[in-house]
């Protein structure tokens, strides 16, 4: 499949900053953020996706402060979300910073308003480069940032954000980060953070280094994410262009690799209701859609006693995928349909695909 099934959204100007709206559970909805080096000019739109007759509504919002580079949104509070962006501070420096905004109760597609800052952050002290900034799973007021080698817990229950604890990664070199995320297990005491080729996960009661996983890739990893129905497996992926899937019980060796990808791969995302499905961006400017059901939630599928009624599972690696004509950095499944995904590449193009029918009826009968 190419994109038969897909509709697109084109934006005025690059983008790289893609999420879905998790705390909406009954529309489809994703945010993108855009990168005009004219930073006044930059915008989030709010996109909303009617499956039944496959349009798309968007709603535009000034996000004057700079170039977006990651959104993430609340998945306790729908009108809430994070923007990491990069402000030009003079004619010779950019600086990071990163803001809790607010979107606002009503529509107005006749004026393109401002989001309203809720919560800011004084980074100065952590460093320059600003990866990301995570909403707890099940506290609204906390949130983590991840900036050059620190992971930060912040208070965000007040207009300015108070920091709590932070976890600093000491080495050779002065290695950084490069992204992070909180595990929705183990009681959401753990955030796991990438740096180089490796997997560090802290226990942000103790401080302590609760578990890692060395030399995950050969390469560069640039992005994780947790499987919603195994407690223990995490998914990477990164610059050797592989994905694996890991039990961090066993980090010696991933239960699951896979190099479909003839470039970086830059962002893993498992189905939240069907973890054997896999979307995977790369720069190859392609988006997979991947089967990995030899180590998911359901695969005991075939296990039926009587074995005329068993069905065979789907068999791992690539089940269909949509073709951009730029880098993919971004791609993320729709929380409120487990079908619908949506993928962005940096010439400002949104693609919003379906799982083909096939494999969807595959998976439910």
């Amino acid at each position: 499949m190419s994109n038969e099934n897909s509709v697109i959204y084109g934006l005025e100007f690059q983008a790289r900053a893609l999420a879905p709206r998790l705390a909406e559970t009954e529309k489809i909805h994703f945010l993108i953020g855009t990168q005009s080096l004219k930073q006044t000019n930059n915008q989030i739109h709010l996109v909303e996706f009617n499956e039944e007759i496959s349009t798309i509504k968007t709603s535009v919002f000034h996000h004057s402060e700079g170039e977006i580079w990651k959104i993430t949104t609340s998945p306790l509070d729908a009108s809430k979300l994070a923007t990491c962006y990069n402000v030009v501070a003079n004619e010779n420096s950019c600086s990071f910073k990163t803001a809790i905004l607010q979107l606002p109760d009503t529509e107005n597609p006749d004026n393109i308003e401002n989001l309203e800052i809720l919560t800011k952050f004084d980074t100065s002290q952590y460093g320059s480069e600003i990866k990301t900034t995570e909403f707890h799973p099940n506290d609204p007021a906390k949130v983590a940032s991840v900036i050059d080698n620190n992971i930060i817990l912040w208070d965000v229950s007040e207009t300015d954000a108070k920091p709590i604890k932070s976890f600093q990664l000491e080495g050779k070199h002065n290695p950084k980060f490069t992204t992070g995320k909180w595990n929705p297990h183990q009681n959401c005491n753990q955030f796991t953070a990438a740096t180089e080729t490796h997997l560090k996960t802290y226990d942000i009661r103790m401080g302590d280094l609760a578990w890692q996983i060395d030399n995950a890739h050969d390469q560069l990893i640039r992005d994780l994410d947790y499987n919603m129905n195994k407690q223990y497996h995490v998914a990477t992926c990164g610059d050797d262009a592989f994905v694996k899937i890991w039990d961090f019980r066993q980090p010696t060796n991933p239960v699951y690799s896979r190099n479909e990808h003839s470039h970086w791969v830059w962002c893993v995302r498992f189905n939240h209701f069907h973890d054997q499905l896999i979307l995977t961006a790369s720069s190859d400017a392609r988006v997979l859609l991947s089967s990995a059901a030899s180590v998911s939630s359901e695969n005991n599928i075939d296990m039926s006693e009587d074995k005329t009624e068993s069905k065979p599972l789907l068999s791992d690696g690539p089940l269909q995928w949509c073709e951009h004509e730029d880098s993919v950095y971004c791609a993320e499944w729709s929380p409120s349909e487990p079908w619908v995904f949506a993928s962005l590449s940096y010439d400002g193009r949104l693609l919003i695909s379906r799982v083909k029918k096939s494999l969807k009826y595959q998976i439910m009968l």
